[in-house]
């Protein structure tokens, strides 16, 4: 149903109107071109990319600004859990929170997938991006890397200002609005690259908000798989948790505890995989 939303997404830009080579003037053009006044007229009306978002997020406050939520968790239709596909592919997702989450960097778990060329999607938080802003930007060039939007303040998305995990979560529609948009933007600006996907902070949705992140042109994503449970887990349970993948599974794990156990369990488990004939994939590759 939400996939009916009006979404401008990565569209939100404008024609730009290249003049042919030569020495003639804005006088001539118009002249010889019976066409020129009324481009010009048109161009010069048109709204500029942040008056379309202006519109967008204001169209979405008329459609969803009062409606109540029926639904609240991490698994629910409307939230993609799994990739849809038969085949033996696992996307592992990497958040990486930031502010008082933690803004580390788990440098041993990169440099293993870089070595072992194993591409992940990483959902970053702006709060992440902002203390590591040399090390986001080489990951972000980096071809085996997805980047993604993990929220400005890592709050849950919540039109009615619900919590989870002590964490509180987006006050109303136009909260839950400017903590998509805010990352969005940010990620946009830096890579060139509008993200597809979101994940909230806790991983917690209602109903309400997840048609508001894909009215804003990106598709909310969680997981099948608890990787290691906010990096919680020590070597031998994220081991055991990434063992259990199935065709399409995804993953979530974390990339900004390097001192806990999660590139030590990623390392023990993947060799695993690959005998199991598991190949690893982005979510990209799969999800459009």
């Amino acid at each position: 149903m939400w996939r009916n939303i009006i979404c401008l997404g990565s569209a939100l830009c404008l024609t730009l109107l290249t003049a042919c080579s030569g020495p003639v003037t804005h006088i001539e053009a118009a002249k010889t071109d019976p066409t020129h006044s009324h481009e010009t007229k048109a161009s010069a009306t048109k709204p500029s990319p942040a008056a379309q978002m202006k519109q967008l997020e204001q169209t979405l406050l008329e459609r969803y600004g009062s409606e109540s939520p029926h639904r609240w968790g991490e698994h629910f239709p409307g939230i993609i859990d799994r990739l849809p596909t038969k085949e033996k592919v696992i996307a592992l997702t990497f958040d990486a929170c930031g502010g008082k989450h933690g803004n580390g960097y788990d440098r041993e778990l990169i440099d293993y997938l870089n070595k072992e060329r194993i591409p992940a999607t990483l959902f970053i938080n702006s709060r992440w991006i902002e203390a590591n802003p040399q090390t986001f930007m080489k990951l972000a060039h980096n071809p085996l890397f997805e980047i993604e939007n993990h929220g400005t303040e890592h709050r849950p998305l919540s039109v009615t200002g619900r919590s989870a995990y002590g964490i509180g979560g987006t006050k109303n529609a136009a909260a839950v609005i400017n903590e998509v948009l805010g990352n969005d933007q940010l990620i946009t600006r830096l890579t060139g690259r509008k993200p597809k996907f979101f994940r909230t902070g806790t991983a917690f949705y209602d109903d309400v908000a997840v048609k508001l992140v894909y009215g804003l042109g990106e598709k909310p994503v969680n997981y099948d798989i608890l990787g290691d449970a906010g990096a919680t887990y020590n070597t031998r349970q994220v081991e055991q948790a990434l063992l259990t993948a199935k065709p399409g599974s995804i993953v979530i794990m974390h990339m900004n505890q390097p001192s806990h156990d999660t590139a030590e369990g990623v390392i023990k488990s993947i060799p695993l995989l690959k005998k199991k004939g598991f190949r690893f994939v982005k979510l990209e590759d799969y999800l459009h």
